[in-house]
């Protein structure tokens, strides 16, 4: 499968660096914070401008620790993206001016002899634009007046970055096809040419580290095993099936020295980051130690998230079995995490390789699922079938659905037009959110329900 070409965003912290990948990207995929280091992983995102599709790069905030160690301490955070990258934006703050860090890492770009752009961030009024000449003294020769936040000068900076990219295939992007009556309507295949991104998340020591090694291990395709960036986190690329599987461990997530954060909310942080690159998340749970509250509260950041959802009980050979234990044990995790009632619960033991092929099949249903299209006119067949007397409140049964079609997917999200303003009553949105399931799958995935007053 042909890879896309990488464009990685490089900078010190606080400069804007994931404002800018978010605006490239076109949507919120990194953490954006006033606190410096919220990005601390590589972030990866598919981009598309003028006919030209391309992968961009988010990295971490270069802080070294002590200035001998500058550019052990560069690469050693963005190493891997660097040496990926098919063309490199440098982002500095227009109103900091010119810092040491920002020489260190224009001389060390510099010298990779790769395509190299300036993005000058923060430039939002005219009377900034003054403050851009000074950074001519970096010697990067292709340098962008920007503000990422307000998208000024960001289409001039892609113009630049894309222009030797090979455009897009001329011919027409599959679209969702016109099925026969009664038929599900879908791609033929949703992942076509993507990479899944699996994150593997839960509390320390469920066994997170020891699913990805035990599934690289019995993987023989691997592509290319990368050493995280951080601390704290291990990316690993690997083919199943013929399609390109990046997992994401989490692994380590633990209190660390002297932090003054509380181990929870330490964790709750780290999963969150890790969350905003994942397509699906695997939710890991201990089997012998059962549900706790900090499960629940991972997994809630999960389904908050928009993320997919496979709900994993790992150490499942160290429990004893009874007659109906995992049917016990799936009704205490549904009762305990009633907002992931979609996730599949599976149940395995990493450490002996047991059912992990299975696992590996629902990651790439669940993915699929994820990335379901429906067309209007199959969304307008469904609609005629749902039996509306079945809602059980008054005020629901006066809401007049005429149409509805879906707006998007990854999460799949739906727009319902309806005979009244403001949001549809919860009740009513999961009652349409159980028939849509019922009807389409959408298994492991989250349903977003909008409501628009018809005309």
């Amino acid at each position: 499968m042909a890879k896309l070409p990488r464009v990685a965003i490089i900078g010190r912290p606080n400069v804007g660096k994931s404002t800018l990948f978010n605006r490239i990207c076109g949507r919120r995929r990194a953490l954006v914070g006033d606190e410096p280091g919220m990005t601390r992983d590589r972030l990866y995102a598919p981009a598309r401008w003028m006919g030209r599709s391309f992968e961009v790069v988010d990295t971490g905030g270069m802080v070294p620790a002590d200035r001998d160690l500058i550019v052990g301490e560069i690469f050693r955070q963005a190493g891997v993206a660097i040496e990926e990258a098919a063309h490199l934006i440098l982002v500095v703050d227009a109103r900091a001016g010119i810092v040491p860090l920002d020489q260190e890492l224009a001389h060390l770009l510099l010298r990779t002899g790769k395509p190299l752009s300036l993005a000058v961030n923060k430039v939002d009024m005219s009377q900034h634009e003054s403050l851009v000449e000074e950074f001519r003294r970096l010697g990067v020769q292709n340098m962008f007046p920007v503000s990422a936040e307000h998208a000024l000068g960001v289409d001039e900076l892609l113009d630049h970055v894309t222009k030797d990219f090979a455009p897009d295939d001329a011919s027409p992007v599959p679209t969702v096809q016109e099925a026969d009556e009664g038929a599900v309507t879908e791609q033929a295949d949703p992942l076509a040419g993507k990479t899944i991104n699996v994150a593997i998340i839960g509390r320390p020591n469920v066994g997170k580290s020891t699913l990805l090694n035990r599934i690289l291990n019995e993987e023989r395709s691997i592509v290319t095993p990368l050493p995280g960036t951080t601390r704290d986190a291990v990316d690993a690329e690997f083919e199943l099936d013929g399609r390109q599987v990046r997992l994401i461990d989490t692994a380590g997530i633990r209190r660390k020295g002297k932090t003054k954060l509380q181990a929870e909310k330490l964790s709750v942080i780290q999963a969150r980051k890790h969350l905003e690159r994942a397509d699906v998340a695997l939710l890991m749970i201990d089997a012998v130690e059962g549900v706790t509250a900090m499960d629940a509260h991972i997994g809630g950041y999960a389904h908050e998230s928009g993320r997919s959802v496979v709900i994993v009980v790992n150490k499942w050979d160290a429990v004893k079995k009874g007659p109906a234990t995992t049917h016990d044990y799936t009704e205490t995790i549904r009762r305990r995490m009633k907002y992931l009632d979609y996730a599949p619960v599976m149940f395995i033991s990493a450490l002996k390789g047991q059912r992990l092929e299975k696992l590996l099949a629902t990651i790439v249903e669940v993915a699929k699922s994820r990335c379901l299209r429906v067309s209007t006119s199959e969304m307008n067949r469904f609609l005629k079938e749902v039996d509306f007397e079945r809602t059980t409140s008054p005020a629901n049964k006066a809401v007049r659905i005429y149409y509805i079609t879906q707006g998007g997917a990854a999460p799949p999200t739906f727009v319902v037009f309806t005979n009244r303003a403001g949001k549809l009553h919860f009740s009513f949105e999961r009652f349409l959110e159980n028939r849509l399931r019922e009807r389409f799958g959408f298994v492991g995935t989250p349903i977003r329900v909008k409501s628009r007053q018809s005309n």
